[in-house]
């Protein structure tokens, strides 16, 4: 009885392993995720395109409907965020760009509370628009789990470029010269 012990223990822990394994791959994401139809080429429309969030320090509520026609840089930031702090400036001038060209930068506070968003935008000279998503459910839509996180959509509603972690003047410079280059 003993000399089977041993060997069911195994059996039995590698049965649970591989049940664990078969779980994570069948609930894995399929290959439609945003991040791969913008590998692919596909471009995406932007998720949750018709939400009307809050602008931060106002009663208005801002959609990426209501921006159609333009290019916009959507980044999601909080302000506890160091890397969001780091890359302020590299959107501050992203902003100036988009402007020249009827763009924008449009920020998306995740998770955060209004009082300490509105000292960063204060902190930083932060002057594009910020979009309060108080639940999460706005970036979640986007696939976003973390900050900072940025998708470049063009002027029919499309994402064309996205950053899963911090901007550089470089990335944001080539990404937005090619898409703004773009005829409507």
């Amino acid at each position: 009885m003993r000399r089977f012990l041993v060997p069911g223990l195994i059996t039995l822990l590698a049965v649970g392993l591989l049940a664990i394994l078969a779980f994570g791959v069948s609930n894995q994401k399929t290959n439609s995720s945003i991040d791969a139809e913008v590998a692919r080429g596909d471009f995406p429309r932007a998720p949750e395109y018709d939400v009307a969030l809050p602008l931060l320090g106002s009663r208005a509520k801002e959609s990426l409907r209501d921006l159609h026609g333009k290019v916009v840089l959507l980044n999601v930031f909080a302000s506890w965020c160091v890397p969001c702090a780091q890359e302020a400036p590299v959107l501050e001038r992203a902003e100036r760009m988009l402007q020249r060209h009827d763009g924008t930068v449009l920020g998306v506070t995740y998770l955060d509370i209004a009082s300490d968003d509105l000292a960063f935008a204060h902190r930083y000279h932060v002057t594009y628009p910020i979009i309060r998503d108080v639940g999460g459910n706005y970036v979640h839509a986007f696939d976003t789990t973390g900050v900072p996180e940025s998708f470049v959509i063009d002027r029919q509603g499309r994402i064309h470029a996205l950053r899963r972690y911090q901007l550089t003047s470089q990335w944001v410079d080539t990404t937005l010269s090619k898409i703004l280059a773009e005829k409507s």
